[in-house]
């Protein structure tokens, strides 16, 4: 059987090198224009428990990546025969155009309130664009899978997080509520505002409570193990409807384990006490449920849909791959279409000429590449000493006219609970008296998922658990408070539904600079600045006079980078510029299949023309390739039932290799469980 696998590993020539240079051109060109979101989307996977999932992505990348090792090496060097000049370049330019669209959203995303997630959804559509310019067509469909795998990378939205973590919470407490009383167990489920709460009479009648808040009911496990399945079911070599059993079965199957974990962590507080149990919540996190879970659905998988992940698919012998199994003449074997060695990868001028290219478009596009957030040097103290103990420095803070300017306290509560580094609030009091004072709230955190947004907090977050918000919202909407470099910050005007008290908040998020002692650090920065109008008609007013506060305070934190008028124009028509390219691509698109047809009518037009036997060999390959694979071997019997007599594997070979040179048929690499055998399809119109 040692004969039915590759041969051994060649030493380093022009194949791999040609590979590798390719490859490392994708690589390095990503992660130099991605750098900085890469890094946030790090940094915040570290520091923060819901997106810890995040670590797991590059390790399931890569196994991808090596999974589809053999298919990829052997799609690489295929090129589609009887190509016409009109469709030559058309993968090149489909995936310059996709480069092109990724970097105007890419720009445009930095014009918004939420760059980082328009950032990152522009990374795949870069990476498939780099792919089809310095690859193929073919090369793109067999990484489709592991290029859209990186979607998973996006942050997710807040209000979808708290909607589904809301929903969660709920049914989870009522679950486990259910099942420690079957179990005798006196427990009742209370409302604290936002959270079920579990209360619990212990043996000495005393009562517990445990509220099931988002970090419990299970959502950050689910997120992470949504990706777990997903990979999962992709690799699971067996049919469809099995890849479709494993995500139905999984996704269940991790509530289930946090609907047990939450179980035992109300008897273990039952027994032996609320600090033990807490302990024990802390023992049983999201990525122990996430490892369990995976376990179970791979025993699940194997066991009961008979469905193999890892294994190697059994191969069939062969008497054509036993022949020179060291040295083999062909690239695959003629008979059953197996892969015998990787075909030869030849790095060619227009090669050179594509790599130089993206290394000139990155260099420029680093020139002018925009900050994720605004950036800005920041002050050189936040904190100070003083006579009375510690407190916020005012300097941080630019002195507006007729209004004085003082710090008022530090909410170390708050940080705790948000995991933020410090968090301080000044006032701007009005000479005139008159006038409302001006609230700052400045929230500094080393990751952006401490700094959460007003509206999720008063809004979101209330009614998906299922709560009337204490608000009223009266407006939101997004305005920019610098134009260049351009910074959008955020309105969000509601009313108290007790009090009636109105206020507004103008907030917006930048990345800076501190420097502390001899150290510098860039941390993550949300600047939100509040004011209480007498009445909800007084909005509009208080609009207009927060934004000039805002436009001081954010040139007050020196902005270090500006950005070029080409970016700043790209930015401020990314939809417009976008949808254009969008457009171009569908044209492209379009205009490849109009010459596809074409080219097949007048390969029918040929095919009538055959002799009996020709059209008899060219139906078997149609009906082959519906049926199975186009293998010589399946062609060969298909050719056997319709025209009742036999043909060699030579012959048909033979008149298979003049209908190419016709037109007639092409060669294709099929994936037979990421195993390549080389097969054919016909190039024309054919009918049952």
């Amino acid at each position: 059987m040692k004969s039915l696998h590759l041969a051994p590993r060649q030493q380093l020539n022009a194949n791999t090198l040609a590979i590798s240079l390719k490859t490392t051109t994708i690589l390095v060109a990503t992660l130099v224009l991605f750098y900085q979101d890469l890094a946030i989307i790090a940094n915040n996977a570290l520091q923060s428990e819901f997106m810890s999932h995040i670590l797991a992505i590059p390790f399931l990348f890569a196994y991808l990546l090596y999974r589809k090792r053999k298919m990829v090496r052997a799609v690489i060097p295929f090129e589609t025969s009887n190509q016409s000049k009109q469709t030559k370049h058309l993968s090149t330019l489909s995936g310059m155009v996709l480069c092109v669209t990724a970097m105007i959203l890419y720009w445009h995303g930095s014009y918004t309130f939420t760059p980082l997630e328009y950032h990152i959804l522009t990374l795949p559509i870069f990476t498939a664009g780099l792919t089809l310019i310095l690859f193929n067509p073919q090369t793109l469909r067999q990484l489709a899978f592991p290029i859209i795998f990186l979607i998973f990378l996006t942050p997710p939205p807040s209000e979808i997080l708290y909607g589904l973590g809301a929903t969660l919470s709920v049914i989870s407490s009522e679950a486990s509520n259910t099942l420690v009383n079957a179990l005798g167990i006196a427990s009742t489920i209370s409302g604290e505002y936002g959270n079920p709460t579990i209360i619990i009479t212990r043996p000495d009648n005393t009562t517990i409570g445990f509220t099931i808040d988002i970090a419990c009911s299970g959502i950050y496990s689910l997120i992470g193990f949504l990706i777990f399945v997903a990979f999962i079911a992709y690799l699971a070599r067996d049919k469809t409807w099995k890849k479709a059993a494993i995500f139905l079965i999984g996704l269940p199957l991790i509530y289930v384990l946090n609907i047990i974990r939450i179980t035992i962590i109300l008897l273990i507080g039952y027994y032996y006490g609320k600090q033990l149990a807490l302990q024990t919540f802390h023992l049983i996190g999201g990525w122990v449920l996430v490892f369990l879970g995976t376990l179970i659905l791979l025993t699940i998988t194997e066991k009961l849909l008979k469905t193999k992940i890892f294994k190697k698919p059994q191969l069939q012998p062969c008497q054509e791959c036993n022949l020179n199994p060291q040295n083999p003449p062909q690239d695959f074997c003629p008979n059953c279409g197996r892969l015998l060695k990787y075909p030869k990868t030849k790095l060619k001028k227009q090669d050179i000429a594509k790599i130089a290219t993206i290394a000139l478009s990155v260099t420029l596009l680093l020139l002018v590449q925009v900050p994720v957030f605004a950036l800005t040097e920041g002050p050189a103290q936040i904190i100070i000493q003083t006579p009375t103990g510690e407190q916020g420095n005012t300097q941080i803070l630019p002195q507006i006219p007729n209004h004085t300017l003082q710090f008022w306290y530090r909410d170390k509560d708050f940080e705790q609970l948000a995991k933020q580094d410090a968090s301080l609030i000044y006032v701007y009091t009005p000479l005139n008296g008159t006038d409302e004072p001006i609230w700052v709230a400045i929230e500094i955190a080393s990751a952006t998922s401490s700094l959460h947004r007003w509206e999720t907090c008063f809004i979101t977050w209330p009614q998906t658990h299922g709560y009337q918000p204490k608000i009223t919202q009266l407006d939101l909407k997004d305005t920019q408070i610098l134009e260049n470099p351009p910074l959008t910050a955020r309105y969000f005007a509601f009313q108290y539904t007790k009090t009636n008290q109105t206020q507004l908040v103008l907030y917006w998020y930048e990345t800076a600079t501190f420097k502390t002692n001899t150290t510098v650090q860039q941390k993550h920065v949300k600047m939100s600045l509040i004011t209480y109008p007498d009445t909800p008609q007084n909005v509009t007013e208080a609009e207009n006079r927060l934004l000039p506060f805002a436009t001081a305070i954010a040139n007050h934190w020196q902005p270090t980078k500006t950005w070029s008028q080409i970016a700043l124009a790209i930015s401020v028509n990314g939809p417009t510029l976008a949808a254009a390219a969008v457009t171009l691509l569908a044209a492209i698109l379009m205009f490849n299949v109009i010459e596809k047809n074409k080219r097949k009518k007048t390969n029918t037009y040929a095919y009538k023309k055959l002799s009996k036997m020709n059209q008899q060999i060219i139906e078997a390959v149609h009906q082959a390739q519906r049926t199975a694979t186009g293998t010589i071997t399946n062609i060969a019997k298909t050719y056997e039932n319709i025209a009742e007599e036999k043909i060699t594997a030579e012959n048909l070979l033979q008149k298979l290799t003049e209908a190419e040179k016709a037109g007639l048929v092409e060669k294709e690499v099929i994936n037979e469980q990421d195993e390549p055998v080389l097969g054919w399809k016909t190039q024309l119109s054919l009918r049952e």
